[in-house]
């Protein structure tokens, strides 16, 4: 009689446990969680004047005398159920700070409002999608003897898109030092906005707060050649934020100004290295700074939300430009399963970290995204609501908020994490279920809607 697999043994045991019920539901609650949090503890309600329990919560009664919590990664490639509903909550927050809502007056989508795009300079020829990779008339070649160009058109898929045509040519220095300052150009990009606004307007950049304040959400993304480049959304409020009135000067035109002017002229020295000099570090050449109107003549404010919320999801891994896990040995780069391009960048940020000029920018503990170590979504404060707002109403909404008067005694500990193989097949089920229902819901809306519309014409 043949033996059944271990991850089906185990997949019949859990199956056939008197507690199975409640397991799923567990399961079920997590949103077929990939790598649940296990905790062990106990929750206690009491009423705050008398002392009465009102509610008591055990994970004794539990199976496993456990309780399974979202790991709340919000990788794709880690945690599809989780990164899914991250991708979402990003979408309200980027949306609440477009049009509105979450505490954010409908007022801010007549604000001027632009969606920009930074990119890194260029570190050196790579092919390129279409016809740009096709080489000169003149033909020419590299201080190395290789051609300028690869004589191909490359399709967008192509695993060639985005690697060097010479590697001895590229500038890997810069390239993993750009990495590393990427979020110290962002913030005096932001000041040099602030500046030339506040001159445009003729007031000092020390009154700038008192009439007006900038307000920003951005996104990090890698690009094909593996250097990141920034989506913005970027909004001028009143100085009291997106209560307070726009001054008379300030327009989308303005801000446009002002984003072009600073990403001209942010540079960043790095430190003298006796190894690889002092760098001049820039925003690239290529910028694009689109206004959000309201009436239509430019991006949808919804796709822009969308747009944001499907790259936070993306780790280094899932975009081939790095590992979704750190590299703590030079072994590790080299088994590391992307293109020899990223190998390249990552070998880079090891041997920069060990010099003592760069020890600060910790490039070895980043080597596996290539030295970046900004957030890949940030904002400003009065952009709109947060991720713990939106968390605290998701939980109000399914009734486990906190009642007035009362008090809540609990006591929790950390017992483990993930899925024993069984286990980890029955919650991707569970996961696929959620996800086609979630579908099912969606299409479903949408033909009411689309029934409604048609009645109403």
């Amino acid at each position: 009689m043949r033996q059944l697999p271990e991850t089906d043994r185990d997949a019949l045991r859990i199956a056939q446990d008197p507690r199975f019920p409640r397991w799923l539901e567990q399961i079920a609650a997590t949103g077929g969680c990939s790598h649940p949090v296990h905790l062990s503890g106990s929750t206690t309600t009491l009423d705050g004047e008398t002392g009465e329990i009102l509610h008591h919560y055990d994970t004794r009664n539990e199976p496993g005398e456990r309780l399974l919590i979202r790991c709340r990664n919000r990788r794709a490639t880690i945690c599809p159920p989780c990164s899914r509903l991250h991708a979402g909550d990003t979408y309200h927050l980027i949306r609440a700070g477009l049009l509105g809502g979450q505490n954010i007056p409908a007022t801010v989508r007549h604000s001027p409002r632009l969606f920009i795009t930074l990119t890194a300079p260029s570190f050196g020829s790579v092919h390129r999608a279409g016809e740009r990779c096709r080489p000169r008339r003149d033909g020419g070649a590299c201080e190395h003897g290789r051609p300028l160009g690869c004589g191909l058109i490359h399709a967008q898929d192509d695993p060639a898109v985005g690697e060097p045509l010479c590697p001895d040519c590229y500038d890997y220095t810069g390239h993993v030092l750009w990495h590393a300052h990427a979020s110290k150009l962002w913030d005096r990009f932001v000041i040099g906005v602030r500046r030339h606004l506040a001159s445009s307007a003729g007031i000092t950049q020390s009154r700038f707060p008192q009439h007006a304040r900038l307000s920003f959400a951005r996104v990090a993304e890698y690009q094909k050649r593996a250097a990141v480049h920034v989506h913005a959304v970027v909004r001028l409020d009143g100085p009291a934020g997106p209560d307070d009135e726009v001054p008379a000067w300030g327009t989308s035109n303005g801000l446009a100004d002002s984003v072009r002017a600073s990403a001209s002229r942010v540079v960043i020295r790095t430190p003298h290295s006796p190894a690889v000099g002092e760098l001049a570090l820039r925003w690239g050449v290529q910028l694009d700074a689109r206004p959000l109107r309201t009436d239509g003549d430019g991006p949808d404010d919804d796709a822009v939300a969308a747009y944001v919320a499907k790259y936070v999801t993306k780790g280094a891994g899932e975009t081939g430009a790095g590992t979704d896990y750190r590299l703590t040995r030079w072994e590790d780069i080299d088994a590391a399963r992307v293109s020899d391009h990223v190998r390249a960048l990552m070998r880079m940020c090891w041997r920069l970290g060990g010099l003592p000029e760069f020890a600060p920018l910790h490039l070895r503990a980043w080597a596996h995204t290539l030295g970046y170590r900004g957030h890949v979504l940030t904002k400003s404060r009065a952009y709109s609501t947060t991720y713990a707002a939106l968390r605290a109403d998701r939980a109000e909404h399914r009734g486990h908020d906190t009642v007035a008067g009362t008090v809540t005694d609990a006591q929790w500990r950390y017992v483990g994490s993930g899925h024993t193989p069984g286990a980890a097949l029955l919650a991707a089920a569970v996961a696929e279920d959620l996800a086609v229902n979630r579908e099912v819901t969606s299409e479903v809306r949408a033909s009411e809607r689309g029934r409604v519309s048609a009645a109403s014409e």
